[in-house]
């Protein structure tokens, strides 16, 4: 936890004149130290505080400069990156031991003293807090959003020919066109050239009405159509998210100022969630790369990203949660790439992780709500609207984390489409299948630690199908073997291991629904399913894996007309484990009316009894 130190010294004790001395500070005295920064202002008393340099060297004062000093409450004095070399042995922990103290004095007085505490006092904290005491605090629960100070001004961006202010929409566009446009993965293009395609003629003659994506030359095409300027911006940021995704595209967003426009576009935008939710998206990506925190620090998003993190909306809380967590390098060792969400612990917590729980949606579903609770009918049930306050948005991140308070639970999210109609991004087939999912995933979630702990595996519909894969991929690969030789137990709701009923009637009807890649692999008896699960069952029994699936046995409404038995009894039987029928249908198998549902509570004691000794 080593983000700032800082050492406090009573002004009497230290002296008011004479030459700069130097002080050997033994270690034991460092926890003397700690345990005397006991406020950072009490009463009258004047502390003078400054920031450990390197403690396993010579420490020097200057107490002529305390003494021009002595009207201020504090002096600071700025410490030099450490080098590698002193992340570790002395000066790591003394470091560590001082801001310790330092955090709890933080978060003690913001809640003893909030009445005497003014709104100066705490700008003064906030003024003195470095890069990683910042991050730290807005990691921390219950923090006072007043220790942060507000993003700096942002200068407007002038035309150079007419001194006109360009609208937010044509900014994004320049900041679309100046990232390199060649080589790019396939659906990075297409969010591209979708943004880019809606250009404004200013931008056409900024580029002397010969531009286009890609550079080709070809002649500048007008829109159509009017696009509202929301929606255009929407284009913009997923193309931006797409660019983010690629390292050396965050060093070109952040060199053309990106990160101030995008801090911009969030303050202007404050009526639009998704356009707010992208952009956090985009710094949470930019914040894998450690070479940008101080960037992305300076731009203000330390101060935004706490408030989100207090939103009730879950998914606005889980995306600044992650960016966090990507700045976090003191706490944190593991990266979370797009897509992959902490729903538990999404702050600083002394209580150490002992397992992993991982949610895997199905068709169509996604990180959130495929693991909401299941909407009740408040008209015929009084009880329910009596207790509608106790409703969760993602029963994982509520109800287990309160159960089960030292698992890291992680939600992945991935696009899935029932119809190459409806595709997000359709230039890419193959990116739609199974294998190329498990690949893709795998590499995520070895980034984010999963492996490094006993894990469960917690999955809907074709997501179970995805797990198993990624599982065979795993045992096959000696860089991921930690995944399958950790693999404690894995939850299966519902999914189609030997094909569904959505698969036939989507090839039936193809002049209605055009299946997609995903929806061709889940037919009925289908080779490439038998396949996979013969693979998964001839190492799931050698590891003795425990597995406990339910099945739906009421039909899912497929639009106003069709219902449809999603996945038979038989197709979620995968052969080992135990199999629990549940009269509900296919999207609410994962969806527990309340706590003390059956669902849930058979889940929480499944994940109980596999992770027993380590819980």
């Amino acid at each position: 936890m080593s983000v700032a130190a800082y050492c406090v010294f009573c002004y009497r004790k230290i002296g008011t004149s004479g030459p700069a001395t130097k002080k050997h500070i033994p270690w034991n005295d460092i926890r003397k130290i700690a345990k005397v920064t006991g406020s950072l202002i009490i009463g009258g008393f004047v502390f003078i505080t400054y920031e450990v340099l390197s403690l396993n060297k010579l420490l020097q004062i200057d107490t002529q400069a305390l003494h021009q000093e002595k009207l201020k409450s504090y002096v600071y004095v700025r410490t030099a990156s450490l080098s590698p070399s002193e992340y570790q042995g002395f000066t790591y922990k003394a470091r560590k031991e001082i801001h310790k103290a330092v955090r709890r004095i933080l978060e003690t007085e913001a809640k003893i003293f909030r009445r005497p505490f003014n709104d100066y006092q705490y700008v003064t904290a906030a003024q003195t807090c470095d890069q990683r005491t910042a991050i730290g605090l807005a990691r921390s629960k219950d923090v006072d959003l007043r220790f942060f100070l507000p993003p700096p001004p942002l200068p407007k961006i002038k035309t150079v020919s007419k001194g006109k202010d360009y609208p937010i929409e044509d900014e994004l566009r320049l900041l679309l066109v100046s990232l390199p446009q060649t080589g790019l993965d396939p659906c990075v293009q297409y969010f591209t050239s979708l943004a880019l395609r809606e250009s404004s003629q200013t931008l056409a003659a900024q580029r002397g009405g010969l531009w286009c994506f890609g550079g080709n030359g070809l002649p500048y095409c007008e829109t159509l159509g009017k696009i509202p300027s929301e929606t255009v911006e929407l284009f913009c940021l997923q193309a931006l998210v797409q660019h983010s995704k690629i390292s050396s595209h965050c060093d070109k967003i952040e060199a053309k100022g990106g990160l101030q426009l995008l801090q911009r576009i969030y303050q202007l935008r404050k009526d639009s969630a998704k356009i707010q939710r992208n952009i956090i998206r985009i710094i949470g990506n930019m914040a894998l790369d450690e070479r940008l925190h101080s960037s992305i620090v300076r731009a203000g998003w330390v101060s935004v990203l706490a408030e989100v993190m207090k939103s009730p909306h879950i998914i606005q809380s889980s995306h600044a949660s992650r960016a966090l967590a990507n700045l976090d390098r003191d706490m944190v060792k593991e990266k979370y790439p797009d897509g992959v969400y902490v729903l538990h612990p999404q702050y600083r917590s002394s209580q150490p992780v002992r397992a992993d729980i991982l949610f895997v949606h199905g068709l169509l579903g996604a990180a959130f709500k495929t693991w909401r609770q299941q909407d009740i009918d408040r008209r015929s049930d009084r009880k329910a609207s009596e207790g509608e306050e106790d409703y969760t948005q993602c029963w994982p991140k509520t109800w287990l984390a309160s159960d089960c308070p030292s698992l890291r639970i992680i939600s992945v999210e991935y696009d899935t489409h029932l119809s190459d109609w409806k595709a997000k991004c359709p230039v890419e087939a193959q990116r739609e299948s199974i294998a190329f999912r498990s690949s893709e995933l795998l590499d995520k979630l070895k980034a984010a630690g999963i492996g490094d702990r006993p894990l469960v595996w917690v999955s809907h519909s074709m997501g179970g199908l995805l797990v198993k894969k990624m599982l065979v991929d795993a045992s096959k690969n000696p860089e991921m073997d930690k995944i399958v030789n950790n693999t404690r137990g894995i939850v299966f709701y519902s999914v189609p291991h030997h094909g569904s009923q959505l698969a036939e009637y989507s090839i039936n009807a193809r002049y209605l629904l055009f299946p997609s890649v995903e929806v061709k692999e889940l037919s009925k008896d289908s080779p490439a399913l038998k396949e996979l699960n013969d693979d998964f069952l001839s190492f799931a029994k050698d590891k003795k894996f425990s597995v406990l699936s339910f099945a739906e046995t009421l039909p899912t409404h497929i639009g106003s007309m069709i219902k449809l038995h999603v996945v038979p009894v038989e197709s979620a039987e995968i052969g080992i484990g135990d199999l629990i029928p549940v009269d509900v249908n296919h999207l609410n198998i994962c969806k527990p009316k309340k706590k003390d549902a059956f669902l849930y509570q058979r889940t929480l004691k499944f994940i109980q009894d596999v992770l027993a000794q380590e819980l």
